[in-house]
């Protein structure tokens, strides 16, 4: 079985894999926390470099180029970049690593035709989104992708967030 058929049949360990994050606020920090007890290497960017005892030993980047070349997988925690997407066209080139993109942040984050097509044409393998551009509006091109996982925005839907956002909270 050749290395991508095995990929694509049994799935990728995450131990020992880099994880970047893009946006390291709280979502960001917690999402470190479980992944490096699966014994992810933590990469992040955000605006500003955290302190160590926050960062642990989390690898800061201030350039977002910077984080997808070490990243294995890719989770998406940031409110906003700038007046453009973070993943577009120009973020899927061979020379990025990275292969698995999660967004549960903000579906303007990324350009759903460019990750599209990196998902159709190989260059990233896999991504977990319940969050689109144009929402509620759903680009129907995902649908028809196996290498895609498609929820509603439903990441804080469970009790004790939506009592947070009742007491003004959240």
């Amino acid at each position: 079985m050749e290395t991508d058929d095995a990929e694509h049949a049994f799935g990728l360990a995450s131990g020992g894999k880099s994880l970047g994050i893009f946006g390291m606020g709280r979502v960001g920090q917690a999402v470190a926390r479980r992944a490096r007890g699966f014994g992810m290497k933590i990469h992040y960017c955000d605006p500003s470099e955290l302190p160590a005892e926050i960062a642990g030993d989390a690898v800061y980047h201030e350039n977002p180029s910077d984080l997808l070349r070490v990243s294995r997988f890719l989770s998406l925690h940031a409110r906003s970049f700038s007046d453009r997407a973070f993943l577009e066209r120009e973020s899927h080139k061979p020379s990025a690593t990275w292969s698995h993109c999660v967004n549960t942040a903000r579906g303007g984050l990324v350009v759903d035709d460019d990750l599209i097509a990196a998902l159709k044409s190989g260059r990233i393998a896999a991504a977990g989104l319940d969050v689109f551009e144009g929402e509620p509006k759903l680009n129907p091109e995902y649908i028809s992708l196996k290498n895609t996982f498609l929820l509603p925005h439903i990441g804080s839907a469970t009790i004790e967030p939506a009592r947070q956002w009742d007491a003004g909270l959240g």
